[in-house]
């Protein structure tokens, strides 16, 4: 089983910073990808930062420069450090895994409970 669990969120004012965590706990499985989801009321969810197992990194367009996702590989465990925040980044983070079972090439994807990040103007 793959367990995340999530941790970091709060309110904030616009231009303040924060860093979420997300802990995962596996048993049997082996993780790809980790990244970080949001999802804003009435909108989609949406990939926020992506890390390889081997340290590659992606962003949306609208956090290059503010955001930075980082892993810690020994532990499992996978951070966003978001900085300059907007009202506009409000929404629910979740944390996504992209996992196999041993040494099977079937893809699992897991995800954390969900974190809310609040920026007031």
């Amino acid at each position: 089983q793959v367990q995340l669990v999530e941790s970091g969120g709060g309110l904030v004012q616009a231009g303040g910073s924060l860093r979420l965590s997300c802990a995962a706990s596996v048993k049997g499985f082996s993780i790809n990808t980790m990244g970080w989801y949001r999802q804003a009321p009435g909108r989609q969810r949406e990939l926020v930062a992506a890390i390889t197992s081997g340290g590659k990194l992606s962003y949306v367009d609208s956090v290059k420069g503010r955001f930075t996702i980082s892993r810690d590989n020994a532990k499992n465990t996978v951070y966003l450090q978001m900085n300059s925040l907007k009202p506009d980044d409000t929404a629910v983070y979740y944390c996504n895994a992209d996992c196999r079972l041993g040494s099977s090439t079937t893809r699992y994807n897991f995800w954390g409970q969900g974190t809310q990040v609040t920026v007031s103007s």
